[in-house]
């Protein structure tokens, strides 16, 4: 393990803290995280729109704008995967609940959970759909749910390895867990060093990259069947960025770099500013590994 940078917290304390990278598995760690009782505290900001679902200034406008086209791109991608139109779904951290709405209306038995209270009600008044407390995960009916989602949000779970072992017990044997995490060695990550806004701390526990993601499936049991890129991303990661870096929003320089990014990562997912991962358990029986690489390719 080894020191490699040290990051601001510019959303709610400015605080700092260190980023340890491990040689081995290539993942970073935020370190001297807090407390699971008191992490709470660093979410609570209008500026963290995944809670808030704000819609002052550039940034959370350019957010929502992106957000619908995005959710309907998530749903197809569920569909075209797993073959299925309807099921049941495990939203896991699912914020304001506008993607476990959009799933509920879609036909899916959707349960969602979201720790942050906050959240909750803003999902049961903005979107009209009731989620659940995130402890409720290790209670859930096993073989329950035909698909998993957790939409940037492993990188924030403490209870990291309970999560995914817990996973392997509630997933049927031929489903399907999608998982959308930034990516700490994409082109973005690289140009911008410690403003890098999807480092997020102490928020982001983790910063995975590719490689880390595939040992840490193998891990629990299951392995990684395809990825898929989040393009957007690299545009709203380079704006905050930019901001982070020289302190005014310059958008055009943003977007340019944003841009760039997606251009490095056509011909390699993995060097995508954030990846979708399709992951299924390591004895499923209906579909061959081969065979739904190939499927995800014929978009």
């Amino acid at each position: 393990m080894e020191k490699i940078l040290r990051a601001k917290d510019y959303t709610v304390s400015g605080e700092f803290f260190d980023i340890m990278h491990c040689n081995d598995c290539t993942a970073g760690f935020t370190q001297n995280i807090p407390s699971a009782e008191n992490i709470d505290q660093y979410y609570h900001s209008a500026k963290y729109i995944s809670h808030s679902d704000a819609r002052n200034g550039f940034v959370n406008r350019m957010y929502h704008l992106v957000r619908h086209y995005t959710i309907q791109s998530k749903k197809r991608l569920i569909s075209k995967t797993t073959r299925k139109i309807k099921g049941d779904l495990l939203d896991i951290g699912a914020g304001t609940g506008a993607f476990a709405a959009a799933m509920k209306d879609a036909g899916w038995s959707v349960t969602g959970l979201e720790p942050d209270e906050t959240a909750r009600n803003n999902a049961l008044n903005i979107h009209h759909i009731e989620l659940q407390a995130s402890d409720n995960l290790f209670s859930l009916p096993e073989k329950e749910f035909d698909v998993i989602t957790l939409w940037h949000v492993l990188e924030h779970v403490q209870e990291l390895h309970a999560y995914l072992d817990t996973f392997e017990k509630i997933l049927n044997e031929d489903g399907t867990i999608f998982i959308a995490v930034p990516n700490c060695t994409s082109h973005d990550a690289a140009l911008y060093k410690e403003y890098w806004a999807a480092y997020d701390v102490p928020r982001h526990l983790y910063h995975f990259s590719p490689k880390s993601m595939h040992l840490l499936m193998e891990k629990h049991g299951f392995y990684i069947a395809g990825e898929k890129p989040m393009w957007f991303d690299s545009f709203y990661v380079s704006l905050l960025s930019e901001k982070y870096k020289s302190g005014k929003s310059n958008i055009l320089k943003a977007v340019w770099n944003g841009f760039l990014s997606d251009v490095k990562a056509i011909r390699d997912v993995k060097r995508c500013s954030s990846v979708i991962y399709i992951v299924k358990k390591r004895n499923e029986n209906s579909l061959t590994r081969q065979t739904l690489l190939i499927d995800l390719n014929l978009e």
